[in-house]
């Protein structure tokens, strides 16, 4: 049975989304993290579940390896393959997404990490609402900035294929060059991720 989503159905106007989840999880002992479980969902299956309202269509990265997502991947949403051999990180599963993106029609793009599992459920409006006339907008709170967490102008596919073929590997590094903006969220736990065994128990203490 798949994940429902929550709150209201998807606006055919909203962003294309991909929840980036093919991650070695090396700080795991090379756990799948997709698969983790908290709250009786896997961490997939929630990340499906808050992104799904707030986009037109979905699409999960699962790294150079799809074979480790089989059986969580959701029907319905694309399955994305890094076009870079190895685990080269998340720049490699943006530039797989921005190109689904555009060939699906789609002007925009929202992305989020499956590891953090408390991501605001206005994510995509905040930053849309922050990010102005600029290519790209990145989630920054307490904590610091999250750039997983982007508006993406589907435009900058074919730069990020450029960049990732002139050894950019840095989400950061490249969203600079984009003139990608900050927004600002409140407090500092919103984008709280699991990393390692503890981090997960202490998500289980938050539901």
């Amino acid at each position: 049975m798949q994940p429902q989503a929550e709150g209201p159905q998807r606006d055919a106007a909203a962003p294309a989304g991909a929840i980036l989840a093919g991650g070695a999880g090396r700080r795991m002992g090379g756990t799948v993290k997709a698969g983790l479980r908290l709250g009786g969902e896997t961490l997939l299956a929630r990340a499906v579940r808050r992104l799904g309202p707030q986009v037109a269509a979905l699409a999960v990265c699962a790294g150079p390896d799809p074979v480790r997502l089989a059986g969580l991947i959701p029907t319905g949403a694309a399955c994305l393959v890094d076009p870079l051999p190895g685990y080269e990180g998340p720049l490699a599963a943006l530039s797989a997404a921005l190109d689904w993106a555009e060939a699906e029609g789609h002007a925009d793009l929202l992305t989020v990490a499956v590891d953090t599992p408390f991501f605001p459920p206005d994510l995509a409006a905040r930053l849309a609402a922050g990010r102005g006339g600029a290519t790209a907008a990145l989630a920054e709170d307490g904590d610091g900035l999250h750039p997983t967490f982007g508006l993406w102008r589907t435009a900058l596919a074919a730069p990020l294929r450029a960049a990732l073929a002139g050894g950019e590997r840095r989400m950061t590094g490249f969203a600079a060059r984009a003139g990608a903006v900050r927004v600002r969220f409140p407090g500092a736990d919103a984008f709280f991720n699991v990393n390692a065994p503890g981090e997960l128990a202490s998500a289980e203490a938050r539901l």
